[in-house]
């Protein structure tokens, strides 16, 4: 600890400092129940306008949908003044960055096992709806149970008009994705290229564009091809093609996974030779800008808490959902009334009848006239079944999570779980449909701690509203969602 920093933030005692990088200060934090977690000050500062506020804890909140699969879950978010902070799971080991510089290289299998766990969190972050923005090997902690992919969404948010800081932070100048530097929207395929970079320097030592200075390190990222000496079969072809100057070459985050399980189809051909659609206007900026450009210090090692050891690879394929809207601050406010739009009527599948066929009478003759040939009767077109949901309570929430209650809506179209993980303390709500909707509906999500935190998720979705994760070790809870047009939810129960 220095002078000026902290003894408390908001519920969370203050004992130590873990580390300090260009986002902010990260300390070892003691909740009220006496578990440890990393707390995060960061050094942005927002304006005194309650919509700031609002806004920040918003972005963060969109972190709590990740599932568990090789990231650490954040747990609460509020401010300090104007001065925003993020609270994690704590978790023991040292990052990437630091474990390649004091060990050398990763080989083999190690490197393998460590690419399917990074692609594995970068699912689970791309399937909640955000993008890292800022995967780097000192983002990827060492952890006893396996690496950890940690500081997911905390770029977005604070990448607010009213946040000032006293420089500008791009991202880590050796892992942005040529896109990036035209000013392109982040994308899952910037961080696919991230990926790309980080596994190049746990194979090698050093970035795969090398660490000179910040315009030189750019241009090659425009204009180069990278250097992957010293990274074997079979990584090698699966970093060349994250590397791809155009994000529609590099696979996706699933691909990655599959290939790395020895599924080499999913990686077809190597991609064309790269366009140049965009690097011009990225080349103006390297040349005009690299001496504006703010390189983020190396951050602190962000310690929380592991997930499982190994990637449920079968649990990282949801139904996808339609956007969804803003959600409520993760820190304890009021809650938002319940929603009350009607949801959209469910219509029948109608089945056009086609028209009976009848036979020409024949022209007249001697003979008698044929009678008519029956009309045939249509058949009715089979109404297409519906799709059951996949997604489990425990597959959203984390592993280690089992069920304690659950309120069922209408007849059990869908149900609003609560669960508990018991050696955290962490209750988890999710709100899932029993089958796949066509179109959308509205559903919700809440939880509020006694004396603590509260979150919610209500929108409209196709097959679950949550996860909302809170500490609530011996303490009551408030829990509830909704379906369609219902609310509900309980009193204070669940109180051990």
């Amino acid at each position: 600890m220095v002078e000026g920093d902290p003894s408390r933030l908001g519920p969370f005692e203050i004992v130590g400092r873990l580390g300090e990088g260009g986002q902010g200060v990260v300390y070892r934090g003691v909740t009220p129940d006496g578990a440890t977690v990393a707390v995060k000050l960061l050094h942005t500062r927002l304006s005194a306008d309650p919509a700031a506020r609002a806004r920040f804890l918003r972005e963060v909140s969109l972190a709590q949908r990740v599932a568990r699969f090789s990231t650490a879950p954040v747990l609460y978010a509020d401010l300090a003044g104007n001065q925003p902070y993020i609270v994690s799971e704590y978790v023991p080991g040292p990052s990437l960055k630091d474990l390649v510089e004091r060990e050398g290289p990763r080989r083999g299998a190690a490197l393998e096992r460590l690419g399917i766990a990074t692609a594995t969190a970068l699912a689970a972050i791309h399937q909640a709806g955000i993008t890292h923005r800022d995967l780097k090997p000192a983002n990827v902690l060492m952890g006893p149970e396996g690496p950890v992919v940690i500081d997911f969404g905390v770029a977005k948010a604070l990448d607010a008009p009213q946040a000032t800081m006293s420089g500008t932070t791009m991202g880590t100048p050796a892992y942005l994705a040529p896109e990036l530097l035209s000013e392109a929207t982040a994308s899952p395929a910037s961080d696919v290229f991230a990926w790309g970079v980080t596994m190049v320097f746990a194979a090698t030592g050093r970035p795969a564009f090398g660490a000179d200075s910040i315009p030189v390190v750019l241009n090659r990222i425009l204009h180069s091809e990278p250097d992957l000496g010293g990274v074997e079969e079979p990584m090698r072809t699966l970093v060349a093609r994250c590397l791809a100057k155009n994000p529609a070459d590099r696979p996706t985050p699933e691909q990655l996974i599959a290939y790395l399980r020895g599924d080499h189809g999913v990686i077809k051909a190597a991609p064309g030779r790269r366009g140049r659609t965009v690097l011009a206007a990225a080349t103006a900026v390297v040349l005009l800008g690299a001496a504006a450009y703010v390189l983020t210090r190396p951050e602190p090692r962000t310690a929380m808490a592991a997930p499982t050891a190994a990637p449920v690879i079968a649990q990282l394929t949801p139904t996808k959902r339609a956007p969804r809207p803003s959600l409520s601050p993760v820190a304890a406010q009021p809650e938002p009334p319940a929603p009350t739009t009607e949801a959209p009527t469910e219509r029948p599948d109608v089945v056009d009848k086609p028209r009976p066929s009848l036979t020409p009478t024949p022209s007249p003759s001697p003979s008698p006239s044929p009678s008519p040939s029956p009309s045939p009767s249509p058949s009715p077109s089979p109404t297409k079944a519906r799709e059951p949901n996949p997604n489990t309570p425990e597959g959203l929430c984390g592993a280690g999570f089992t069920i304690v209650d659950r309120h069922r809506w209408q007849n059990g179209r869908a149900t609003t779980y609560l669960l508990y993980e018991q050696a955290t303390g962490l209750n988890c709500v999710v709100t899932l449909s029993k089958n796949v909707i066509p179109g959308t509906i509205k559903m919700g999500a809440l939880l509020r701690v006694q004396k603590g935190a509260h979150g919610n998720d209500w929108g409209r979705y196709t097959a679950y509203a949550g996860p909302i994760r809170l500490l609530a070790k011996k303490k009551c809870v408030v829990w509830g969602g909704g379906f369609a047009k219902a609310t509900w939810q309980s009193g204070w129960t669940h109180c051990g």
